[in-house]
């Protein structure tokens, strides 16, 4: 059984600015081909592992087979949630000598042969879920040699392909570009340096990444030390695309499972540590995944109901629905403890909430002013009172302070 150190340096920067919290940040990847969506609240859709791949819509060169995807397609527009579509899994007639990939479909990870007959099944796919599919990630894992076997030079031409044909039948997709894995190691940043190097994100709206914690028992405040390192990465080639969070490594999913609480208290923590890294510029994430189980955190296997970490989820959303970002931080720098983190948000109604939680440990903490209730994740509230002190944990906390007079 893998060691966690008892204790870990994780420390990330503290920033203030007013920004409209959207929705479509907390999503997940259903991997279901099902067409059955969450029944907890969730904020978008991304579709891998679904049976969609590339071999799986056009099983030959002039055949297609949308059953699946129109399935996933409509479920999402009944439920009003905003998709993205992930392209990997060449067809083996396309590229018939080329390896195999981690699939049971025969579909391989090399390019198309012809990168022909990949424009144009993306412009087909495009045409017709005009307006229904709402963004594209033109390949999954693009660094991994299990995903994509060709050069990060073709990669880079797929790209420019794939964007075209998509905004020539529908303007108003975002296109994706490829998710780079593996950036805890520098072959993972290399690669994503190449990409902006040769101009890849020329081609699309926004950089996928796949961002996550090393190990899946690590706290989920890592990334932010991780995103760091990749903001660096882009800022050395001279570019600033928009970054979402598109997923984990092939690896991660093997990760021994969390336990009911800390699995609850990691899912919540994923997706704040998502908002305090939108100073990096991450506008969206992707929780990988809805629909599977046997994870290391698992948020609702089809069929089944929500788990303790899915209900968790919709209870933080509901804190932060109609609010704006207003400042993140940590530690000494906004006056709390080292292992204390809170992110600020105003509500429409004037209100000032706040969010408060450990990396590790536990931390006393003074209430900010005009405190008058603390609400937990649980659904519970207590009322509260100037001079009262906090006890926090790696249970997030709200705080919530009467609006200013």
């Amino acid at each position: 059984m893998r060691t966690v150190p008892a204790r870990q340096q994780v420390a990330g920067p503290s920033w203030q600015r007013e920004r409209p919290l959207t929705p479509s940040l907390f999503g997940v990847t259903a991997s279901s081909s099902s067409g059955v969506m969450p029944s907890f609240r969730v904020g978008s859709l991304r579709f891998w592992d679904s049976g969609t791949r590339w071999a799986r819509l056009q099983p030959r060169r002039d055949a297609y087979d949308w059953t699946v995807l129109d399935r996933l397609v409509a479920g999402a527009r009944k439920a009003d949630l905003p998709t993205t579509l992930v392209f990997g899994g060449t067809p083996a007639w396309a590229a018939p000598a080329g390896p195999k990939a981690p699939y049971g479909d025969g579909s391989r990870s090399a390019p198309p042969d012809d990168l022909a007959v990949w424009e144009r099944f993306v412009s087909t796919l495009a045409a017709r879920y005009r307006g229904r599919i709402d963004a594209y990630e033109v390949w999954v894992h693009a660094n991994d040699q299990r995903y994509f076997s060709g050069s990060t030079e073709t990669l880079v031409e797929m790209t420019r392909l794939a964007g075209r044909a998509i905004r020539a039948v529908d303007p108003r997709a975002v296109v994706v570009c490829p998710s780079i894995a593996r950036l805890w190691t520098d072959e993972g940043r290399a690669v994503l340096r190449r990409f902006a190097e040769l101009r890849g994100y020329d081609h699309c709206d926004v950089a996928g990444l796949n961002l996550h914690q090393q190990h899946a028992a690590d706290p989920p405040e890592t990334m932010i030390g991780l995103l760091q390192q990749i903001d660096g990465a882009l800022h050395d080639a001279g570019v600033h695309p928009p970054l979402w969070n598109t997923g984990v490594t092939y690896e991660y999913v093997r990760d021994e499972r969390l336990d009911e609480h800390r699995a609850a208290d990691y899912a919540v923590r994923f997706y704040l540590v998502a908002i305090h890294g939108s100073h990096f510029s991450l506008e969206r994430t992707y929780f990988y995944n809805w629909g599977g189980d046997g994870l290391p955190i698992t948020l609702q296997a089809v069929g089944s109901p929500p788990t303790r970490a899915a209900l968790a989820v919709e209870e933080l959303q509901r804190w932060l629905t109609r609010t704006s970002t207003r400042s993140c931080g940590q530690g000494l720098a906004i006056d709390l403890p080292a292992n204390v983190w809170q992110c600020e948000f105003t509500a429409d109604d004037g209100r000032l909430l706040t969010i408060r939680w450990t990396h590790e440990g536990t931390a006393t903490t003074s209430l900010p002013p005009h405190a008058e209730e603390v609400r937990g994740l649980d659904g519970t509230s207590r009322p509260m009172r100037a001079g009262d002190t906090l006890a926090v944990s790696g249970t997030p906390v709200l705080i919530v302070q009467q609006p200013k007079g």
